[in-house]
């Protein structure tokens, strides 16, 4: 067999440099490497020999495989860089240069990249900075820092993904809040959007990583109105000028007073649908807000009787199902492509 096999690879190599242009290169290819060749066929009778004969045939099959592979590559490279005829046809082919080109496909932006890139626009054109924080934080900044207080069902393990007992992955961007008001005196105006995580089970409306977005204004005199007139402009800017809002009482024990801001369903104009519920009377919740409590400027070193604030957080996936239509957040992180063509 090994010496069938030399007088294979002496024939083979011979084929290739003998073909004239790439379709005669390309017959000699199959004849000699192809799946019915020869050379495949003494291959896959390997099984039938010894083991000691299987291992000196088998790795010297190789070898001449491999050796017959890089000749048929230099040939095909030295009929190309000649200018040879890819058919067998001595004439060359015709091109009609006045063809168009091909078009190659582009990718784009996620939705989700395409939504945070046009809240910053947003916010940035009302004078709010861009703010960012580390994933991975520390219970005091995450809870102690804004008044969440020890035994809160938010700190509990069925709630958060704790890395040590005093270390977590972020449940909010509201840390960073935090982290900027230790360095920075007021004026104090940015937005903190990021990935947070929640240990929730997922479904349709949950998951256990998503986005979120907080703004923060700390000055002096700032008051609910200001909040308002922010989360108006916002909420217009991005769902359209004719959105309407409203405010509703809420607890959140970082801010005093806190609201729930919702805006009316856009899908039915309030009459109620399956996006807004038949008990929601037409308003769709859309992110929470509030005056910054005084215990959260008193854990930064802010003079609670100087300084006066307000901060909002919202969820970027709920603004962008609702905006979209789009009817289950899971869509946003199995990368279909039928789902993410459609942005």
């Amino acid at each position: 067999m090994t010496e069938r096999l030399d007088a294979l690879e002496a024939e083979a190599a011979r084929a290739f440099e003998a073909a004239k242009d790439q379709g005669a290169l390309e017959e000699a290819r199959v004849r000699w490497l192809g799946r019915k060749s020869e050379l495949t066929g003494l291959l896959r009778g390997l099984k039938d020999l010894s083991p000691e004969q299987r291992a000196a045939v088998g790795a010297r099959a190789n070898r001449i495989r491999e050796n017959l592979e890089s000749r048929y590559e230099e040939a095909r490279s030295s009929l190309a860089s000649a200018g040879a005829p890819s058919g067998s046809a001595s004439a060359p082919a015709l091109r009609d240069v006045t063809l168009p080109g091909r078009s190659i496909p582009r990718g784009h932006e996620h939705l989700l990249s395409q939504v945070l890139r046009e809240v910053r626009e947003i916010f940035h054109g009302m004078g709010f900075a861009l703010a960012e924080g580390p994933q991975v934080e520390d219970d005091w900044h995450n809870f102690g820092a804004l008044n969440i207080p020890k035994g809160h069902p938010a700190r509990a393990a069925t709630d958060t993904f704790y890395l040590r007992p005093d270390i977590l992955l972020r449940t909010h961007t509201s840390s960073v809040q935090i982290r900027v008001m230790e360095k920075q005196q007021p004026p104090v105006r940015i937005i903190c959007p990021g990935r947070v995580y929640r240990n929730e089970a997922v479904d349709a409306t949950h998951h256990f990583e998503f986005h979120q977005l907080e703004g923060l204004y700390v000055d002096e005199n700032v008051t609910l109105g200001d909040l308002k007139g922010t989360l108006d402009r916002f909420l217009k800017s991005f769902f359209g000028p004719a959105t309407e809002m409203r405010f509703s009482p809420s607890y959140f024990p970082f801010v005093e007073p806190g609201a729930q801001v919702e805006i009316r369903c856009f899908f039915c104009g309030g009459k109620g649908c399956p996006v807004c519920g038949p008990l929601s009377g037409g308003w769709l919740e859309v992110l929470g807000a509030g005056m910054v409590h005084p215990n959260v400027f008193r854990a930064v070193s802010y003079d609670p009787e100087r300084w006066t604030g307000f901060a909002f957080g919202a969820g970027i996936e709920r603004l962008v199902m609702l905006r979209h239509g789009v009817p289950d957040l899971r869509l946003f992180y199995e990368n279909d492509v039928r789902f993410l063509h459609q942005f």
